[in-house]
């Protein structure tokens, strides 16, 4: 029917509707067999499994877009238009894209428009189906309010103290008492309301008696979650539903290029929307009422609520992998940055033993080499040049290892291909070219990852937008001008802006990040309403230094600031 062509195959499934759909697996298979049939040879699988179709930012459909421009293969074939995106702009954004690439676009289920006419009908398919969509959706929100109203808990995991019988026929399901659980959440509310205890020990206090959680990984309760509990109010009969709904963070903790969910925050709605939902108390009123009291006084006298400013508050890690938190002991006389491992651990041993940074020494450290840095030509004019040589010798060497990978990845393709066919010979059971063909699979997305970092790292250089000589030295002197009489607010923006990571112990610290040098006049964008750029500037200016710190003093010897004659730190350039 047609000449041999060189194409991709591009398949996806989310993780929403996958019960209902095709799994990847099936629509490979429907896939491989019509390349067969019509002399295609397939070059390359792109796979986005559990992706939602509400978005474009996806790894495999992204690496697609970026190979069919480098003209790797000549077609690519889709099992059903859905698959690349359930709403029609989307579609044809990217039809439009590949089309212009010089790819042809092909589906299993439906014809690719080839003119005016079939374009009109495509279109008037894909509105179709986003408007049948959008009217599910909606159909399933009425259908549990309808059921909320009448009385049924729609939950997918009961809360703990409770066991949830399913509905029986006209019987909607319903919450009884887990006893166990119950007579725990009764004694964690006493600990509090009669004995005043701290969350903190009122975890200690359970581990001590052998009491774990529902779900634990580590088998201990978390504080977290014993604060949740003790502020529920289903424990005294008032179950709710609706209080919260899902949306695009705004101001996300960790800025990711591909997210599988895009409302992966939850709001709380007002309270005249919640819908409450009767269930048996475990406790009264009056012990639900004492223990919301003691926690407010808890609250209150908690030293950890004294506020001290720490200039790499976010930032700065252990060696161990943890992050580092800011702790003033004695009121605040000392300030630390201490490696979370031993909160988290809680309230079993901590693991990582690596000691304290003092936080004072730390924060004037690394903002007077930061300082110097963004100051000096000379200085920075060296950290471009020791990053360019470090990313040119991984380049060089990833590169090397690219060709074996891919005659790898041939053999292990033609050994999947031969399951294949003795699958359709009738050799093999689905369930045995499952078990045969799953680890090849996944040999295959390894190595084929190890060639995307290869590549990367080459792109990387090609990429990097380096500031020339006058650029760099007109930033050195507006820098200069700008960071007098700045404010500990004003500093921590342009340290959170630029640096990207400080991970150390009581040694040294290893300082890294990105020096944005069209804009100095920096915002700030954090969790608590502040603004922080993440480096979205046209040229930066990469950067990485250690600096050495003084050894610990004796202990209940404040030692404040160290004077930079006895203690410099090291412009030791790292690579970047």
């Amino acid at each position: 029917m047609s000449t041999t062509k060189l194409i991709a195959v591009y398949a996806r499934v989310s993780t929403l509707n996958q019960e209902k759909e095709q799994t990847i697996e099936n629509q490979l298979l429907v896939m491989h067999e019509y390349a067969k049939d019509n002399g295609y040879i397939i070059v390359k699988e792109y796979l986005d499994e559990f992706w939602t179709s509400d978005t474009l930012k996806r790894p495999a459909l992204d690496q697609l877009r970026q190979d069919a421009k480098a003209n790797l293969w000549q077609g690519v074939l889709i099992y059903d238009p859905d698959r690349l995106a359930r709403r029609y702009s989307y579609q044809e954004l990217v039809i439009d894209e590949l089309k212009e690439a010089g790819i042809e676009v092909m589906f299993i289920t439906v014809t690719t428009p080839e003119n005016s006419e079939d374009k009109i009908l495509y279109g008037v398919r894909g509105l179709f189906a986003e408007y049948e969509r959008a009217k599910i959706t909606e159909r399933f929100r009425l259908g549990k309010l309808r059921k909320v109203k009448g009385g049924h808990i729609l939950v997918s995991e009961p809360l703990y103290g409770y066991t949830y019988i399913p509905k029986k026929e006209l019987q909607h399901g319903y919450y009884i008492f887990n006893e166990e659980e119950a007579n725990t959440v009764r004694l964690i509310f006493s600990m509090v309301a009669n004995e005043g205890l701290t969350v903190r020990k009122v975890t200690a206090r359970l581990q001590e008696l052998g009491i774990k959680p529902r779900k634990s990984k580590r088998g201990v309760w978390n504080t977290s979650t014993l604060t949740t509990l003790l502020r529920h109010r289903g424990y005294i009969g008032e179950g709710k539903w609706g209080s919260t709904t899902a949306v695009v963070p705004k101001k996300p903790l960790k800025v990711q290029k591909y997210k599988r969910v895009l409302k992966s925050s939850r709001i709380v709605k007002p309270k005249e929307e919640w819908f409450i939902i009767p269930i048996p108390p475990i406790i009264d009123q009056e012990l639900f009422d004492r223990a919301q009291m003691q926690l407010s006084i808890n609250s209150r006298m908690s030293q950890r609520n004294k506020k001290n400013d720490y200039l790499l508050a976010g930032i700065i890690r252990c060696t161990c992998g943890q992050t580092r938190t800011g702790e003033g002991p004695q009121h605040g006389k000392h300030l630390y940055y201490r490696c979370s491992d031993r909160v988290l651990k809680h309230p079993l041993p901590r693991t990582c033993l690596v000691g304290g940074v003092n936080a004072r020494i730390a924060d004037k450290l690394v903002w007077d080499e930061l300082t110097a840095l963004m100051t000096s030509p000379e200085l920075l004019k060296q950290q471009i040049e020791d990053c360019l040589n470090n990313t040119r010798e991984k380049a060089v060497s990833v590169v090397d290892n690219v060709e074996p990978l891919i005659k790898e990845i041939g053999k292990l393709k033609e050994e999947q291909s031969r399951y294949t066919k003795a699958y359709g010979q009738g050799l093999f059971t689905i369930e045995q070219l499952q078990e045969y063909s799953e680890p090849v699979k996944a040999h295959i997305l390894k190595l084929e990852m190890q060639i995307q970092k290869a590549r990367e790292a080459k792109r990387e250089l090609e990429t990097l937008n380096i500031p020339d000589q006058n650029e760099i030295r007109d930033f050195a002197t507006e820098v200069m001008d700008g960071l007098a009489g700045l404010n500990f607010i004003e500093k921590q923006g342009i340290v959170r802006s630029v640096i990207d990571k400080i991970v150390g112990n009581q040694e040294h610290l290893v300082v890294s990040g990105f020096i944005p040098i069209e804009n100095i006049n920096v915002k700030l964008n954090d969790r608590y309403g502040k603004e922080i750029p993440q480096h979205n500037y046209d040229k930066v200016i990469p950067f990485s230094f250690v600096i050495k710190l003084p050894p610990p003093q004796k202990r209940g010897v404040d030692y404040g600031f160290i004077s930079s004659k006895n203690n410099k730190s090291s412009p030791t350039s790292l690579s970047c």
